[in-house]
């Protein structure tokens, strides 16, 4: 158990009572080896000193491009893989604080039940030799549910829960679309009655018709289970049109943290504002120069000096190429890294980028 007197964390808004997940400086790395030895040369880092918080019954979006941390963020909460350093603190139903990233593989097991994840591919995250019945009731038997009767009435509960008929539970994936692979997902995601759902680009995988129905899903499971979600995702209208908060990643780092629409109206990030004018209009009539970001991602590997931003962004100066800027609040509830980010006015850019 943790302590209650810990920092106050950078997005808890509304009291430490309310916070459900609070993420501290939390790194991974991956070494980087070599020759026959293994010899250890140099480390990916993955996730480089991330923290935020998330409230109880809140979204919050974690977006970014590919290869920027969101996933791996979102497997060290769940203990998927094991941080490099940081505290992942997971407020329990009595109050305590337990940090998940250092208890042991009992507790680690308990508070499965708490915490689930739903994948991001609904094909390869369903095993095909397996029933419904079994996928979505494993959770049951796995935490001590042997009555195979009990396991039957709570799959069908949650088939209904996500909009699937209850008969079905006796076929096996392939008679199931990629929309409804995932409802199966998330009923199984469900199976424990969770607090806290990671969701791994959710929708990434579906078409778009199918995406809205699992998004207006998600939404209203939320609002009758008062669950908790971490909504990783690319698609930035999805997650404008889910998210209460919405945290940006650029190479491992957090960059900007704030308010949905006040991130997507008044960004102070020029990553973030890069990110809304790629957002396309879904306007045939109203069309909009194309925008190009100069230059490549950085490497996880070898990160530049100062801001890892800064050889792609137009607005850096001498301390961007030198300093590491400090992620803080530059206006209430609003969180950047950036050292000219007072300064800058980018409303100019996302107005042209995102639809009235």
């Amino acid at each position: 158990m943790v302590e209650e007197t810990k920092q106050d964390t950078i997005a808890d808004d509304s009291g430490q009572q309310d916070t459900l997940l609070e993420v501290n400086n939390l790194r991974k790395f991956f070494p980087i080896t070599k020759g026959f030895l293994k010899r250890v040369i140099g480390q990916v880092r993955a996730v480089d000193d991330v923290s935020f918080a998330i409230r109880q019954g809140e979204t919050l979006g974690l977006v970014g491009e590919s290869g920027c941390g969101k996933t791996t963020t979102a497997r060290c909460i769940m203990r998927a893989l094991d941080p490099s350093s940081g505290e992942i603190l997971y407020r329990t139903e009595d109050g305590s604080l337990i940090d998940v990233s250092t208890i042991g593989p009992a507790p680690l097991r308990e508070l499965r039940k708490d915490m689930q994840m739903i994948f991001q591919d609904p094909f390869t995250s369903l095993t095909p030799r397996m029933s419904l019945l079994d996928i979505v009731g494993e959770p049951l038997l796995v935490h001590g549910e042997k009555s195979s009767r009990v396991r039957s009435e709570r799959v069908a509960e949650l088939l209904r829960l996500v909009g699937l008929r209850p008969e079905y539970m006796r076929r096996f994936p392939h008679a199931f679309s990629g929309g409804e692979r995932q409802r199966i997902g998330i009923a199984r995601a469900l199976a424990l009655n969770p607090r806290l759902v990671v969701a791994d680009e959710p929708v990434s995988a579906l078409d778009v018709s199918v995406q809205a129905q699992v998004i207006n899903l998600l939404s209203d499971l939320q609002e009758q289970l008062n669950l908790t979600y971490l909504f990783v995702a690319h698609d930035l209208s999805v997650v404008r049109h889910i998210s209460d908060r919405v945290a940006v990643m650029y190479v491992g780092k957090m960059v900007e943290l704030a308010e949905t629409e006040e991130l997507f109206s008044n960004p102070k990030h020029p990553y973030t504002s890069a990110l809304l004018q790629s957002v396309p209009i879904p306007d045939p009539k109203n069309k909009k120069e194309r925008f190009v970001l100069e230059g490549e991602v950085a490497s996880p590997a070898n990160p530049p000096e100062g801001c890892y931003f800064n050889p792609r962004c137009a607005h850096a100066t001498d301390v961007c190429r030198t300093e590491t800027p400090v992620f803080e609040e530059i206006e209430p509830k609003h969180w950047v890294a950036c050292h000219r980010a007072s300064e800058l006015d980018l409303r100019g850019l996302t107005e042209a980028a995102t639809p009235s």
